[in-house]
């Protein structure tokens, strides 16, 4: 027993966390189902930095439901960027729900980019949105990069499913609390089959709360072939520049 204990280790006690980055987070205050003071990102902001992030990516949503304008959350982003005063690099992107708004933002070019070309999209967990693989081809044809949100977590979705999608160049990024059932044992299967894979280029924790990134990042404990294979997820990709 001690021996396979000994196996697994914290993501904090593997060290993957020094220099990391945080590529999914719902932090900026006020803006959608995250947090919603400015005390508690600055909170979140310091936790980070004590274990040893270098970088952390802001991607509040945008939907029909949240229809946060480019110009009110470069505004927003700003004002915390302001606040902090730590050595974190901080970053705006967001994560657009593929919906009419999304099609309205794609079609006059106004989308937050996750570095380089990239756009971090996402959908329902439980059904395909209208025109999917026509979206995501209209995307491309304009010159982003689809970076698919947590796609272990869509139901719809099967392994054929996830390798079109690498076929055609869509980036696929894992959701850290996946790892550890926080989605349910389908979900953790799913993420775990995609992780051996290589499906993944990057990670994040998905962060709604003070609580819950907390959680993520002290408590899972995970075997050393699952940290060995997430560590170079942690550590983002180039033209990471906002």
């Amino acid at each position: 027993m001690l021996g396979l204990f000994s196996r697994k280790k914290s993501l904090i006690q593997s060290g993957l966390l020094k220099d990391a980055v945080d590529n999914h987070s719902h932090i900026l205050p006020g803006v959608d189902d995250g947090v919603r003071t400015l005390e508690e990102s600055l909170e979140i902001l310091a936790f980070l930095e004590e274990t040893g992030f270098s970088t952390l990516w802001l991607t509040p949503h945008i939907m029909e439901d949240v229809p946060n304008t480019t110009e009110d959350l470069r505004r927003r982003f700003d004002a915390l960027r302001q606040s902090y005063q730590g050595p974190l690099h901080l970053h705006l992107a967001a994560e657009y729900m593929i919906d009419n708004l999304f099609e309205e933002r794609l079609e006059a070019g106004d989308l937050l980019r996750h570095g380089g070309d990239r756009v971090l999209v996402e959908t329902s967990t439980l059904f395909p949105p209208i025109g999917f693989w026509d979206i995501i081809d209209r995307m491309m044809r304009k010159g982003y990069v689809p970076l698919l949100a947590h796609p272990e977590r869509y139901r719809y979705m099967e392994m054929k499913d996830y390798e079109r999608l690498r076929s055609l160049g869509v980036l696929l990024q894992l959701n850290i609390p996946s790892l550890v059932g926080a989605y349910g044992e389908s979900v953790q299967e799913k993420a775990l089959r995609l992780l051996d894979k290589g499906m993944y280029v990057m990670a994040g924790s998905d962060c709604h709360r003070s609580r819950s990134v907390r959680r993520w990042y002290q408590d899972p404990v995970l075997k050393k072939d699952t940290l060995g294979k997430l560590r170079p997820l942690m550590a983002g990709l180039s033209e990471q520049a906002e």
